[in-house]
């Protein structure tokens, strides 16, 4: 006998969806009807709220995928159309981790992290790991920044638990996309967090690392106090390919409201007359590094002259 229940995907692997209900965990496939006609993305995917039909022994079929409230995505160019992936359905927030030194921080590398979570209109936590090994002096003065945008920044310690309960209360009842560099010590952080946790996440990505160019993973890690983390190392390569040059000042927070106010509606912000952003930027009001930062991501090595223009003036 078939019964219907709801229930959460958690994990998805070669068109198989392991789909978690309140009476357990039931392996699923979608049914051709969902497969027909032409589709702009994944039909389904991890973080997707379903409905089911369970087989009773442990196997099912979706019947219908909720409408999403959010994604982190990236288009694929096809020959004959684009097809949007979806990395992560549903994620209430995204978790950049970085460390605050051993790897030193490549903060650029966080303007591009925060401008992708802009862009996919998510709420994002910054965590700067290995807090223990600077002063908090020093760790503010890196990521002091962040926090006066607007930004929330925890410090925090895998070794000496230093701000390891504030983490648990941010991942507490949320699906939580978890991303940074290589080297700021998540695995460690993750199983300070939740034993294991950080060691399961890293065999999971490894498996998918190898596996590229055949079989993909994505899953979703519960929490035992309540809540998922995501491991999406997609994100990490998510291009901004996608992003039209002229949109980027939108998904710099303090730039966005300037721009409004320049004297060309298509302002680049390196040269024009009028241009509020160069005029903040002069009295101080927007950091030279974060400017830096937005001209190196729209023009590329063509920003040095801009750069070395503002550093001379």
């Amino acid at each position: 006998m078939t019964i219907a229940k709801e229930g959460l995907v958690i994990r998805s692997q070669s068109g198989f969806f392991t789909v978690e209900t309140d009476s357990g965990l039931v392996t699923c496939r979608l049914p051709g009807r969902l497969k027909k006609g032409l589709t702009e993305g994944d039909i389904c995917a991890v973080g997707d709220r379903v409905v089911i039909t369970d087989q009773g022994d442990g196997t099912g079929t979706i019947e219908s995928i909720a409408e999403r409230s959010g994604m982190i995505s990236r288009v694929r160019t096809g020959i004959k159309r684009d097809f949007r992936q979806i990395l992560l359905a549903n994620p209430d927030q995204i978790v950049i981790v970085f460390a605050c030194t051993e790897p030193d921080p490549h903060l650029r590398m966080l303007d591009r992290f925060l401008v992708i979570a802009e862009k996919q209109n998510l709420h994002t936590l910054i965590v700067a790991n290995k807090a223990d090994l600077v002063s908090r002096d020093q760790a503010v003065n890196i990521f002091g920044l962040y926090a006066s945008l607007g930004y929330t920044v925890l410090y925090t310690s895998a070794k000496t638990g230093e701000g390891v309960q504030d983490l648990r209360g941010h991942l507490k009842g949320k699906i939580s996309a978890l991303t940074g560099p290589s080297g700021v010590g998540k695995s460690s952080l993750l199983n300070v967090i939740q034993p294991e946790l950080g060691l399961h996440v890293r065999e999971v990505s490894a498996a998918t690392a190898k596996g590229r160019h055949t079989t993909q993973v994505r899953e979703l890690f519960p929490l035992d106090f309540g809540g998922y983390v995501a491991d999406t190392p997609g994100i990490r390569s998510l291009a901004l390919w996608d992003t039209e040059p002229e949109e980027l000042d939108a998904y710099f927070v303090e730039l966005r409201d300037l721009v409004s106010d320049c004297q060309f509606s298509d302002c680049t912000h390196t040269h024009e007359p009028g241009c509020a952003v160069q005029k903040a930027v002069a009295e101080g009001r927007v950091s030279e590094a974060r400017y830096a930062s937005y001209l190196r991501m729209r023009f590329g090595d063509e920003a040095d002259p801009f750069m070395e223009k503002m550093i001379d003036d």
